[in-house]
């Protein structure tokens, strides 16, 4: 192609466009006044503008789709004169008297078209007489687009069964051989613009024949329109006749597309009965063609076919479609050595989609596929190319959305060991999308070794792999990943003890390796799961022996209280003190002493040695009082043990707010409503004066250092106390003792040192509408408040 910058393309073009639109005038003229003869004159004037060689595909084209147009109106006026009676056969005969050979045969091809339609001669007379002359044009650009011209004019004309046109017996013959002809000399000139021109243009003589592929596909797609091609007459002609031609023709842009028009264009059902022939020729291509794409295409669609209906399943069972695949992918990357990784692992991600859509039972079809990915990565080390890895992401979750359900991931031997290749990022990803394939579905992991597996295959989120990877992690990701871990423990179970305390096992062993920020995300839920799992246990052995329903769960407590010892290399002493404490009450409600003597002594060793921050044990103060209320199952020496420790420290909390605060809530612990054997009213009355005397204490500090006796709220808290336990009936709480700090709070308010307090104000006022409510109820409770002037 000659071309002398863009600029001078420009000028030839317009040049070009000039001439046949000057051309194209006379010749309307001609054709307005039915002057055929200058008709035929202009017209081929006209055309002649299609000789130039100066034009690159793309210009050429523009040039040509404005003389395809004149052709579109010299076509309906050659029909219009064979209607007034001109032989078409000798109009036929004076086109081929033009001067040159180009626009003679687009004349020709014409008239050709209202030769077919006026049914004088058989159309594949006409057709095979069209096609051998179009030889005359051996320039690639000019032939390719006379041949285009051609399968334009006559795609509507070929004598297919059912069609007009149609002839004798071997009418589809004719129209299959047409088109086969036309096919392969337009291939031959394609392909043969490669080779024009210097080594240098090579690239863009590349791109100029990517611009005109669909000229020579078009063939194909004509081909695939034929309704008499049946499976036999596609299997013997025309299949191998089109291969011969993509094979011979060594070229590898001609051999990737034709390849893909092929898989496009013809039925899936034929594909799959000459699944055999169309992967034999793949081998044969030259080595730059991107065979991988090709096969991937044509596996996607035979596995779209296989999805439309069961019933062409057995189609697939009888061709052996997997085991031909999988041969002809194996040629593929044997014969192609350097094959990027990502390429060899997009073959066996579209080998598996096929495979588990037509063989959704054949597990073993699956970890073939993975060993063999397993065995081109081997000695390759962790992967560092990006495109690989997202394939290998995309193989190995294909099974996990297919079946939906973690178990047959687990029973595939080579998951894990494809696993292994991926760097610790991805393994994380591929570790989420485990993770969050069995919380979608809701799957229920039961048996140690499962728990054992999947852990393994999970250990980039549970585990410290590499600082840099957990380092770049943004915190609300971390979170977000471990708390999707956390949901997963709570999701193991098995109803059978032995089996669950292997599960809890294994877990605990996987999670302790997870290091100090990931423990206190991981160990709360085993924690709590396996707590779940006691009190059921306890449940249903109510009828059990007592020393053989506590032997199980004194076995899990064992593993409960190594797990949260590890919490100590954190450190969070205050989650290890909450754990310790729910261990305890599940003791409790399990009818075990000992043990949960033991889980509160461990909290309180927690809180003497570990807590020191005041408001860190404020909360523990709390909950240690809060839980130890609830305990049934202490005699009286461990209560009192407890109870005065939790009185004690209770005392010695930093702030006197806190302490008067923490010292009468610890008046719970010596009467409960529902245990006949912890009511000591005189207990409950000491803790109380103690935490007036505090309140009382915290009024004079505020006094001393700021000049004023600060709020009356304490005292408005310990009065609600009071009330609390009058109500209860308790005895050495009475009217007098109510009455008395009623008044105290009354002074207090009134008094000019007392810090204004709004909250404080409508605390009291509520309170007095309480008295006044349970003096307005009536009856015994009435009787009891109406002696209280409120």
């Amino acid at each position: 192609m000659i071309t002398n910058g863009v600029e001078d393309e420009e000028k030839w073009l317009a040049a070009g466009i000039a001439g046949l639109q000057q051309n194209a005038f006379y010749m309307h003229r001609a054709l307005d006044s039915n002057n055929l003869k200058d008709a035929l004159k202009y017209s081929a004037q006209m055309l002649s503008e299609l000789r130039t060689s100066k034009l690159s595909p793309h210009k050429y084209y523009e040039l040509y789709m404005r003389a395809f147009d004149e052709l579109r109106k010299l076509e309906i006026f050659f029909r219009e004169e064979t209607n007034r009676g001109c032989s078409i056969v000798e109009l036929y005969e004076l086109v081929q008297h033009a001067g040159n050979i180009l626009p003679r045969l687009y004349l020709l091809c014409t008239v050709g078209s209202v030769y077919i339609k006026s049914k004088e001669a058989p159309a594949k007379d006409i057709l095979k007489d069209l096609v051998e002359m179009c030889r005359s044009i051996q320039h690639p650009l000019r032939g390719l687009f006379l041949r285009s011209y051609l399968s334009q004019v006559s795609r509507d004309k070929l004598p297919d069964i059912g069609s007009e046109y149609e002839g004798d017996a071997d009418t589809v013959m004719d129209a299959v051989e047409f088109v086969l002809q036309n096919f392969t000399e337009m291939n031959k000139l394609w392909v043969r613009m490669q080779h024009q021109g210097h080594a240098r243009e090579k690239e863009k003589r590349e791109k100029e024949r990517s611009e005109l592929r669909d000229l020579v596909g078009k063939n194909l797609h004509v081909l695939g329109q034929i309704e008499g091609i049946d499976l036999d007459l596609y299997k013997d002609m025309v299949l191998p006749r089109v291969l011969e031609q993509v094979v011979n023709c060594k070229d590898e842009i001609a051999q990737g597309y034709l390849m893909d028009c092929i898989i496009q264009v013809f039925p899936d059902e034929y594909h799959l009965q000459t699944l055999e022939t169309l992967l034999g020729a793949c081998p044969q291509f030259q080595p730059s063609v991107d065979i991988k794409t090709v096969l991937a295409r044509l596996m996607e669609r035979l596995s779209n076919y296989a999805a439309l209906s069961a019933e062409v399943l057995p189609e697939f069972f009888q061709v052996e479609a997997f085991a031909k695949l999988n041969s002809a992918i194996g040629k593929v990357i044997e014969a192609q050595e350097d094959m990027p990784i990502a390429g060899v692992v997009t073959l066996y991600s579209s080998l598996l989609t096929f495979s588990l859509h037509v063989h959704p039972d054949r597990l073993d079809y699956v970890d073939q596929i993975l060993g063999a990915c397993v065995q081109k990565l081997s000695g390759k080390g962790k992967l560092k190319d990006n495109k690989a890895t997202k394939q290998i992401v995309a193989l190995l979750s294909a099974p996990l959305e297919k079946y939906k359900d973690i178990d047959t991931a687990l029973k595939l031997s080579n998951y894990p060991r494809l696993m292994e290749n991926l760097d610790d990022s991805t393994s994380k990803e591929m570790a989420n999308v485990l993770v969050q394939n069995i919380l979608k579905n809701k799957t229920c992991i039961s048996t140690a070794e499962k728990v054992e597996a999947l852990f393994e295959l999970m250990k980039a989120l549970i585990r410290d792999l590499d600082e840099g990877v957990d380092d770049e992690l943004d915190e609300d990701d971390f979170q977000e990943e471990q708390n999707s871990v956390a949901q997963l423990i709570q999701m193991l179970h098995n109803d059978d003890p032995e089996e669950m305390l292997k599960i809890i096992c294994a877990v605990k062993k996987h999670i302790l390796t997870g290091g100090p920020k990931r423990l206190p995300f991981t160990v709360p839920p085993l924690i709590f799961n396996s707590l779940k799992f006691v009190r059921r246990l306890h449940s249903h052995d109510e009828n059990v022996p007592e020393e053989e329903s506590s032997a199980m769960p004194k076995k899990f407590f064992q593993i409960l209280n190594q797990i949260i010892e590890a919490l100590s290399i954190v450190p969070v002493p205050e989650l290890a003190l909450k754990l310790y404490l729910e261990c305890a009450e599940a003791a409790n409600d399990s009818d075990i002493e000992p043990v949960a003597y033991e889980f509160f002594t461990q909290a309180y060793i927690l809180y003497e040695e570990e807590i020191s921050d005041s408001k860190a044990q404020v909360t523990a103060i709390q909950l240690i009082i809060g839980t130890l209320q609830r305990m049934h199952i202490f005699g009286v020496e461990n209560r009192d043990t407890l109870t005065h420790k939790a009185t004690g420290y209770s005392a010695k909390l930093l702030k006197k707010p806190d302490q008067c605060r923490a010292v009468y809530a610890c008046s719970h612990l010596f009467w409960v409503d529902d245990q006949d054997n912890i009511k000591d009213g005189e207990r409950v009355l000491l803790c109380l004066k103690r935490a007036l005397r505090i309140a009382n204490a915290a009024q004079q500090m505020s006094n001393a250092t700021r000049g004023s006796s600060g709020s009356v709220l304490l005292f408005i808290e310990i009065l609600n106390k009071y009330l609390y336990f009058f109500e209860k009936g308790v005895s050495q709480i009475n009217v007098a003792s109510v009455q008395s700090l009623i008044e105290l709070i009354t002074t207090e308010m009134q008094s000019e040192n007392t810090t204004a307090d709004p909250a404080a104000d409508a605390f009291f006022a509520s309170t007095l509408r309480y008295i006044q409510f349970q003096k307005d109820k009536g009856g015994a409770v009435g009787e009891k408040f109406e002696s209280i002037n409120s």
